[in-house]
């Protein structure tokens, strides 16, 4: 559902919405309306959507070790920004 989703993100729906129409225009995902609940809609990634998350992925990893090589563990860097934060 779309509120998962905004809820997982800490989005406004209208927002995700929004930001879900070029990946459902792309042949990304999917929106259809939830039957158990009409007034909502499902979101689901087709076959190119998981292939491009797979790519984005092993994108990810591979920039996170390199900024984890950068920075050492980040213990440092999180301890900072959790003061920053208080």
């Amino acid at each position: 559902m779309i509120g998962a989703v905004a809820e997982l993100l800490v989005m406004d729906r209208s927002t995700v919405t929004a930001n879900l129409k070029p990946l459902e225009r792309a042949g990304l995902i999917t929106v259809a309306v939830d039957e158990q609940d009409r007034r909502g809609r499902r979101v689901a990634l087709t076959d190119a959507g998981r292939t491009v998350l797979a790519q984005a992925t092993k994108v990810w990893i591979e920039e996170h070790a390199a900024l984890e090589n950068q920075i050492g563990n980040g213990d440092a860097l999180r301890a900072g920004l959790r003061l920053a934060v208080a």
